[in-house]
């Protein structure tokens, strides 16, 4: 495992979405999906605003891997489910409320909270 660069972590703060893809059972990938992402300290987070029924999230628990594309970074990654009872939830509402406070808080509603607790990922650049 590597660690994401200051530039990557940046680059991330800057961005709004992200795209991320998991690995099929042959090896390549699922077509991307856009989604929010943040991080807290080093480590790149998203969850899943439809809960552990959404499909990039259940194929990405499912894989392990795939891969990630946001402002010109383009990685590979693990996926790494984070329990919810992990203090960094806390913590990650808050960024996920700063980052995106200019959209309606109904929006921001569904990556916050208990619910959304269940459903983070950590993303490890490999």
């Amino acid at each position: 495992m590597t660690d994401w660069t200051p530039q990557q972590l940046a680059t991330l703060d800057a961005e709004d979405e992200l795209e991320i893809s998991s690995h099929r059972g042959d090896g390549s990938l699922r077509p991307f999906v856009t989604i929010w992402a943040v991080r807290s300290g080093d480590a790149i987070f998203v969850r899943s605003a439809y809960g552990r029924d959404n499909g990039w999230f259940r194929r990405a628990l499912a894989s392990g891997t795939g891969q990630v594309r946001f402002g010109g970074v383009d990685q590979q990654v693990t996926f790494t489910g984070i329990d919810a009872a992990d203090a960094v939830n806390s913590a990650l509402d808050e960024v996920y409320r700063a980052k995106y406070a200019r959209y309606a808080k109904n929006i921001v509603d569904t990556v916050v909270g208990a619910n959304a607790h269940e459903v983070t990922l950590r993303l490890d650049p490999r």
